[in-house]
Formats: structure tokens, sequence, C-alpha cells
């Protein structure tokens, strides 16, 4: 690996690769820097104007996976060193990092992971015929005969492929349909949250390098989504600077790759995570620099803006009146031409499976409450209230159980494609993720309600079928606001969706007209307020308003004819429920420590504390199939499953279930052999163990001490004899017959192969293995069989005195 990385990117190349991303990074920092101030301004006026719009009727909640685990488990990952298959145990934290270590152990000592995978960007996939069209799109240059031999070799057909165009690819398999099932939802929450933008709480810095971003991709004519917006500001500069850098790289690069065409394909692959680990080495350093330089013009900004607010507002109004003049008339054309008449269907094909997603998740959050007021009737009231109550508090962020709402929201990307064409429309993705971002927050903030109202009544119903009630009446009461909180969320997506599919494509149809023109409007601004007035920003807010009045007016109209469960704009309810503000002023409810079974204790170390952190998706069960920690070729982890089906590592085959005794004789040779294994008992546990039930003409199944034995089918065969034995002597009591006979002579035999019949019909295995806490030792078995062989014993003689005295 790293000779093709030195032969293919040697020192000339490393030098033209530094040069060429400090001109591109130059460029972009321009445009960053003149948005500061704007963002900065825009700020300061919005907090000084700031009107209001409809008030969420839900609480949101604050950090709310704090010290929690999204999911854990083991995984088998493709090592591109050795290529082999090793055992992995990943794990997925609070901020969708997913961490992998040498194994469990290695995590709950509190060890440093092997590595680390930011999902930002990335592709999961379960299918190696779109991992192969994605590399083959990805790298056009790259031509040959495709090679009969597969890309990767896979030990299971559960396969699991995290894919993105410059950063490293990893493969992953699992031994079954259930575990790659719950991984794919996993991977696929982790590119989900990551790729949902910068924070909006950084109401100046997210707001200027957002537009600068738009800005310079429009000064290289491209224009509308970007599907690589996605990671923080270091990852999205990296994409910008590679999706220039790399078609120039690759002009030179792929005409020298040499090998079949996989191994070309790989060397590519190869190359480029190197660049790109180059680039954003680069890119961070220079950020941090910029970002370091507005952070301290900071104050004199504000100093500046803030006496002269009205000014700068005057000023910017007079300019964009003028800018106003000479571009409405050609924006209003081309909006009534090639943008109004799509607007309906537009919205039509945003608002079905939109609104089938969000009431999916009131169903499914319907569906839990009322689950767990079941539970909390049956099982006994408060104290089990704790443990339903952690488990609903994880629910929006549950990637499995949240699956069928996200799949609803999918259904979208194949309605916008049409519009791919039309509107230049790049990656309808991008309103797939945003949406299911917005069903998860919506879930997250009914859930917190739901909490803190439940919280606040239950000293009042202490019984059971009172809380039932309150738990009924709460839920009705945060349905109706998640109702609210939905039209308001939908009918706002659906208003930046339709602006971010038609904006874009009206800018590029007016830019050949207006972008010459412009610049003769910079002398109207006054040079004390060139930072905070800017041309190309008014000119796209001039745009933004030509189209708004239409989409707003499509929107109202669909609320009006109610068919998505859209509230009217006239209903408003703010200010409805003042009190419950209050509730999420407080502090986390532990409902564990207050309601649950747990008792408090000490203070825990560091691997105490990993190991009782609290994760979202149950741990996926083994099963008793154990895990090689590494594997070569296809067969080899069958062969390990097959191999614990058997029970016995050296043997190939399985062991043949115990018969029960049938005869009188054979129960006494059982007893006789209990008693030689009672005297053999300190031999007994480094010997071959005997199960106790063997017959006269089977073979004793060996016992392997490195195997683990089930104990309950020796149980159940420990309980038959003693009922066998017990039903003797109970029929050997004297009975009276017609004649005054007594008829007790056959009675023990008859009865005793009546019972053994009958427990001849029940079949034992022998091999099956359960967890350690259900194992016994030898020792543990051997003085269970002498206990039984004793009271056989005694129960024999009676039998035996019985028929003498009869």
């Amino acid at each position: 690996m790293g000779d093709v990385i030195s032969t293919h990117l040697d020192e000339n190349r490393r030098q033209f690769i530094a040069e060429r991303t400090g001109k591109i990074l130059e460029e972009f920092f321009q445009f960053y820097e003149e948005q500061y101030p704007l963002a900065l301004f825009n700020k300061i006026r919005y907090e000084v104007e700031e009107n209001g719009g409809p008030q969420p009727q839900l609480l949101q909640r604050k950090a709310p996976l704090k010290d929690k685990v999204i999911f854990s488990g083991n995984l088998y990952q493709y090592m591109e060193v050795n290529r082999k298959w090793k055992s992995r145990h990943f794990v997925v934290h609070d901020d969708y990092n997913v961490e992998f270590y040498d194994g469990k152990v290695a995590f709950d000592r509190g060890s440093s992971p092997k590595g680390v995978i930011n999902c930002a960007g990335y592709k999961v996939l379960n299918s190696m015929d779109q991992y192969m069209e994605l590399i083959n799109n990805s790298m056009p240059g790259i031509k040959g005969k495709a090679s009969g031999s597969p890309f990767l070799k896979w030990p299971t057909e559960f396969r699991t492929i995290l894919w993105h165009p410059y950063e490293r690819h990893y493969y992953f398999c699992v031994l079954s349909e259930k575990e790659q099932q719950k991984w794919h939802a996993v991977f696929q929450d982790c590119v989900r949250h990551l790729n949902n933008g910068l924070p909006e709480d950084c109401k100046v810095e997210t707001p200027a390098f957002t537009d600068a971003v738009r800005l310079y991709r429009q000064s290289k004519d491209q224009y509308g989504t970007w599907d690589m917006l996605c990671g923080n500001q270091t990852q999205i500069i990296s994409n910008l600077v590679m999706e220039e850098l790399l078609p120039e790289l690759a002009t030179v690069i792929h005409p020298k790759l040499k090998g079949k065409f996989n191994d070309r394909q790989r060397a590519w692959i190869l190359v480029t995570e190197a660049m790109y680990k180059m680039v954003q080495g680069q890119t961070k350093v220079q950020y941090e620099a910029v970002l370091q330089k507005c952070e301290a013009a900071r104050p004199g900004l504000e100093s500046r803006i803030r006496p002269d607010m009205d000014q700068i507002i005057s000023s910017k109004e007079h300019v964009g009146n003028k800018i106003r003049v000479f571009v409405m008339p050609k924006a209003e054309a081309c909006v009534r031409n090639q943008v109004q008449p799509y607007i309906a269907s537009i919205l039509d094909a945003l608002m079905g499976p939109t609104s089938r997603g969000f009431s999916e998740v009131r169903d499914l959050f319907f569906k839990e409450i009322v689950e767990m007021n079941k539970n909390v009737l049956n099982e006994g009231g408060q104290h089990k209230l704790g443990e339903h109550m952690e488990k609903l508090n994880l629910l929006p962020y549950h990637p499995v159980k949240m699956q069928s709402c996200y799949e609803k929201l999918e259904q979208l990307q194949p309605q916008l494609e049409g519009l791919q064409q039309r509107f230049d429309l790049s990656s309808p993705a991008v309103f797939v993720q945003r949406g299911q971002i917005l069903m998860r927050e919506l879930l997250n903030n009914a859930v917190y309600t739901f909490e803190q109202l439940l919280h606040q009544n239950l000293g009042n119903s202490p019984e059971k079928e009172q809380m039932c009630k309150t738990i009924q009446r709460i839920q009705e009461r945060v349905l109706k606001k998640y109702d609210y909180d939905s039209s308001t969320v939908r009918k706002k997506f659906f208003r930046e969706a339709l602006l971010q599919i038609t904006i874009p494509y009206l800018l590029k149809k007016l830019s050949s007209s207006v972008n010459t023109a412009l610049p003769k409007f910079q002398e109207f601004i006054f040079e004390d307020f060139s930072k905070f007035i800017l041309i190309d920003n008014i000119f796209e807010e001039v745009v933004l308003h030509s189209v708004s009045k239409d989409i707003m007016l499509a929107v109202k109209e669909a609320a009006v004819q109610r068919k998505h469960n859209l509230f009217r704009d006239s209903i408003v309810m703010s200010g409805s429920d003042p009190n419950l503000l209050l509730l999420g002023e407080g502090q986390p409810i532990n409902w564990n420590s207050e309601f649950g079974d747990q008792e408090s204790s000490g203070p825990e170390n560091a691997v105490d504390k990993r190991k009782r952190m609290k994760q979202v998706v149950s741990m996926i069960q083994d099963d008793g199939i154990s895990r090689p920690e590494e594997v070569h070729v296809m067969d080899d982890l069958k062969e390990e499953s097959e191999g614990q089906q058997v029970g016995n590592g050296d043997s190939s085959e399985p062991c043949s279930p115990a018969k029960s005794p049938d005869s009188v004789k054979e129960i006494r040779d059982l007893l006789t052999i209990a008693k030689i294994e009672t005297t053999e008992a300190n031999q007994l546990a480094d010997s071959s163990l005997s199960n106790g039930t063997v017959c006269k003409d089977e073979k004793v199944p060996e016992w392997n001490p490195s195997e683990e034995i089930e104990c309950k089918p020796l149980q159940v065969h420990q309980e038959s004899v003693q009922s066998s034995n017990a039903d003797c002597g109970f029929q050997s009591s004297t009975e009276k017959t017609e004649d005054g006979i007594n008829s007790t002579i056959s009675s023990p035999v008859m009865a005793l192969h009546e019972e053994n019949d009958e427990s001849n019909q029940e079949k034992v295995t022998l091999c099956q293995q359960e967890d350690s806490s259900d194992k016994e030792t030898g020792e543990e078995v051997s003085s269970k069989i002498i206990a039984v062989a004793a009271d056989s014993h005694d129960t024999h003689k009676q039998v035996e005195e019985t028929e003498s005295e009869s």
C-alpha cells in the first residue's frame, strides 16, 4: 500500500497538490471574509427587530443522548494491510462517531480505539453491485476489461460497505441477516446525523460559511443543492477542493496505474484517500487561521454596526430598490413561464411521503405509550415505570424502531428524480435526510414533553389504575401538541424545499443577463457600509422575493384542503400552555433512581462506568456461535459455526440423544453405574463423564472438560427416574380385590413399564451450549448423580421388601 502511494504521489505531485489547494482555499476564504460581517449585521438586526412566528407547543430537550451509547457489537472488518477479516468491537457514541477496538474487553478497560469512523458523506451499501457501480462512476478514466475474479472475497453473504468519494472505504460482514439489518440502520443513522449540516446555534459562523460555499460554487457555474455539504467546516472545504483537484490529477495518474483492472481500482482508491488526508490537513490549518482573524475583528465590527444600524438599513433599502427595478421584471417573467406551472406538482411530490412519515412517527409514539401503559398496569405500578420511561426516552434515537418512519420519507427521492433535469436538481437525497432529521427531532420533543408532564402528575396518582388514566390523559394532550408542531414543521419544510429547488434555477437563468450590470450598483453604497451591504446578496434577495409569494400561496392552499392534516395559518396556539415552558427548565429526570428497582451505589471507576453506559439499541446475541478472530476464505465462518453446533471441536458428528431405561433391569444397571460413580467421585472431574441415562446397549458419550454441557436435560431425566421410582412405591401398597386376595405382586413391574414407556417418548439433547451462568462443573453433576442414586437405591429396597412380603 505504501509503495502505491509513494509511486503515484511523489514529492513533485505533493508540491503541486499543496500549491493548488492553497489557491482554491485563498479564493474560498475571500468569499468567507466578505460574508462574515454581513452575517454579524443580520444577527444583530434580528435581535433588534425580532418579530417571532408560531411558537412550538412541545418542549425541546437539550443533550438527549448524554452519556449514552447508540449501539455496540462485533463486526468482521476487512484489513487492507494483510487482506484478512478480523473481528472488531464497534461502539457508536452519542456524537455518532464510530469507534472500533480489538475487543469488548479493550473498550471496557478504557483503551484507546484502533480507529474512528466519521460517517459524514458516506453511503451505506449492502450490495456489491451498487458498490462497483459507484466505483466505476467515480473513476471513469480507468478503462479495461473487468476481471473474472471478484473485487473482494467475503466470508459471509451478509455484508455492509461504507463508500465515500474521497475517504477510505470500509468493508464489514456479519453472521446473520438480523445483524446486517441492525448495523445497516445504525450506520444510516450516523450518516443522517452527520450530514445534517452545521449547528444552527452559531448565528454568525454558520450563515457566513454556508453563503460562502454557495457563492463560491455559483462562481464556478455550479448551482443547486450539493450532496457533499456534510460534516464539519474542514470536511466541507476539503470536499470543495477535491471536487476541483481530483479531476486534474486523475488525467495524470490514471494512465500510469498498472496491474489488473481490480488492482488499478484499488490503487486509485488508496491514492485518493492519501490526497484527501493531505488536503484536510492543509485546510484545517488555514481555516482556523481565517476564523481566528474574523473573530478578532468582530468587536470592531459590532461597534460600527450598533450606532449606525438605521443608516445601514436605509442605505441597503435604497440600493435594493434600484436593483429591484432592474431585476424584478426579468425575474417575474421567468417565474411566470418556467417555475409557477410546476410549483403545485413539486408540492404534491413533497407532501405525500413527508406527511406519511410524520404520521408514522405519531403512530409509533402512540403505540409505545399504549404498550407502556399496559405493562405498568400488569407489572405493578411505579416500580416498573422507571424502566419503561428510560426505554421511551431513547425511542427517537433508536434507528431500528424508527426505520419504518424513515422508509416512508425515502419514497420522496424517486418522486423528485423527475425534477433533476427540469430544475438541475443534483441530489434529492438532501431533502430526504433533512425530513428524517425533522421527524426525529419532533418525536424527541414529544417524548420529552410527555416525560415532564408525567413526572409532574405522578404524585397525584399512586395507584395503578389511576396512574394508567393519568398516562392516557397526558398522551392525548401531547398528541394534540404534536399535531400542531407537525403542521408547522412540515409547512416550513415545504417552503424551504421549494425555495432550494427553484431559486438556484432562477439564478442560473438570470445570471447571464444580470451579472454584467450588477457591479454598477456598487457606487450607491457608502464606503463605511460596504462591508454590510453586498450586491450579490441583495440580488438573491430580490429573486427570492419574486418567487416566495407563489410558494407561500401554494402551501396555504394545501393547508386549506386539509389533504395532509395541515393546520391553517390562522390557527395559532401560542401561549396556550404557559406553565408547560416552566417544566423544561429543570434538571433531567433519572427515572431509574426515582421509580426503578436500581439502588444507588457508591462512586464508580471509569471501567465500571463504561460497562454500565446505557445503550439505545439492544446488543445482538450471538446464540452460542463463537467468532474466530481472523478468517481468510469464504467458508471459514460457516465451518466455525457448524463446528460449534456439534459441541465438541474435535468431533464432526452430533451426539445422539440419550434413551430412557425400558425395564427394571436397566434401572438396576443404572443404579449400579451410579454406585460405581459414587466410589470414583474424586476421579470423575478428570475423566469421561456419564450422563446418567446410559442404556444397556448404548455407547456412553464422552464428556469433554473444555466443553460446556447443558444441565437441564440431565435434570429432566433425573426427575423422570425419581417420579418412576416414587410411582413404584405408591403402586406397591396393598389393594384388595373382590375375592379378598392381595393383588400387588405384579403392580410394581407393571407400573415401571408404564412409566418408562411414557418417559421413553421424551427426547433429551445433551449437546447444546448455554451461557456461562447456566453451566455446571463435573463435581456438581457427580454429586447430583450420587444423590439420585442413593434415593433410588432406598426406593428399590422398599420394592423388593414389598415383593417378598407379597
